[in-house]
């Protein structure tokens, strides 16, 4: 009998009853708005960017209202201007070069390798024509930073990490986010904690953290920060930074605070799931497996895997004979963009240069969710199902 998944890859789990009940708080208080406190109150925001502060170990932290925003904050109060050349990953999604373009600068792409990181030769070629580089930590797959750092070190070029999909994860022990001058995290849905839309922007440097605080849209009330610079530090820049509106409210951050505090235990129980279905693929004829480094600790709540050098046909039969079976399977290497997926050519705001060994990688890509709302007997289901549809167009195409 063939076997038939009926799960979603779209259902997260509920929100934690903590974070119910003090969301409910919040709206019988009606005080959203972050710097809408009574007498003696500390925000649920300010307590929130203390406690993402204290898991990374960061100095400051300010709560956004979304990663993307994050994003373009983190860029803003670095000083990347209009016109300045910013490298990042030809394999992200749209916000990140959106980010970039909406700061007025330049994205240019750096290619792409078979562990779907950053191709640091590729960098090491590019990196004297730029001063940035927004280092997208795609799908949760993190470079060897040792590496990278030294090579933006030697160049000069100041790294801001995009870690929408690594929070909890980290590199020989340090946190991502915790390696370039500003770390910038996602708590959209489909996230490692979910207030829906909502992001962070962490970091050490407190002109920048007081730049982003007045960017967020504090006006003059950013003594109500607690992650945050002296007061002394805003005086610097209190007027001559504009008020760029997009604050997180107090109802995301109470639904978050508690997610948070289960982080850990949330990491382990995608990672337990992700470990199943990577098993599962092992020795899949035609299916190339991505290789995760020893000195990476990442958070599998998407597993990817590569159809190196298969045709267009045959790949969307395999996606085709897998969603028959109720297994969601994305490409990336669509010619057209469709949902989340696009690659560097589908940006034509950021015109680009062609590299064909990117290229050839990106064509390849298959990326599928894991929410925890699957068992591991769900996972081991799924498994077999991409095993079975993958090894039998393999077959047909040989």
């Amino acid at each position: 009998m063939t076997e038939i998944f009926t799960g979603s890859f779209t259902q997260q789990e509920p929100i934690p009853e903590a974070g119910i009940a003090a969301a409910l708080r919040v709206l019988q208080s009606g005080r959203l708005h972050r710097y809408n406190v009574a007498e003696g109150e500390t925000a649920e925001t300010a307590l929130l960017e203390e406690d993402f502060a204290a898991i990374t170990g960061a100095r400051f932290c300010v709560a956004l209202s979304s990663g993307g925003y994050a994003l373009a904050c983190a860029m803003r109060a670095a000083g990347v201007t209009a016109g300045a050349r910013v490298l990042t990953n030809a394999f992200t999604l749209a916000p990140v070069p959106g980010a970039i373009a909406a700061v007025g600068a330049v994205p240019v792409f750096v290619g792409v390798t078979e562990a779907l990181v950053i191709d640091l030769d590729d960098l090491e070629r590019k990196a004297a024509s730029a001063d940035w580089l927004m280092l997208s930590h795609m799908r949760g797959h993190l470079c060897d930073m040792d590496r990278l750092m030294a090579i933006c070190a030697r160049h000069g070029v100041t790294v801001i990490e995009d870690c929408a999909h690594t929070m909890g994860g980290s590199w020989r022990g340090t946190p991502s986010g915790r390696f370039g001058v500003a770390g910038c995290f996602s708590t959209q849905t489909y996230k490692h904690a979910n207030s829906g839309e909502g992001g962070f922007l962490i970091t050490d440097d407190e002109m920048l953290a007081a730049r982003a605080i007045l960017l967020s849209g504090s006006y003059m009330l950013y003594d109500r920060h607690r992650a945050a610079p002296a007061p002394e530090v805003f005086e610097r820049v209190k007027y001559l930074t504009p008020n760029m509106s997009g604050r997180m409210d107090n109802l995301r951050a109470a639904i978050l605070r508690p997610q948070l505090a289960d982080l850990d235990r949330q990491v382990a129980r995608w990672n337990a799931r992700y470990a199943v279905v990577d098993a599962g693929l092992r020795d899949t004829p035609g299916l190339t497996r991505i290789a995760r480094p020893a000195e990476e600790v990442f958070v599998g709540s998407s597993i990817q895997f590569l159809l190196l050098d298969w045709s267009d046909e045959a790949i969307r039969a395999v996606l085709a004979r897998c969603a028959a079976r109720g297994v969601e399977l994305k490409w990336f290497g669509a010619p057209e963009p469709a949902g989340f997926t696009s690659r560097y050519d589908s940006w034509r705001y950021a015109p680009s240069e062609r590299m064909p060994a990117s290229d050839r990688i990106l064509r390849a890509v298959v990326d599928m969710r894991l929410p925890l709302t699957f068992s591991e007997e769900d996972c081991a289901t799924i498994a077999r199902i991409i095993r079975q549809e993958v090894a039998g167009v393999s077959e047909q195409a040989a």
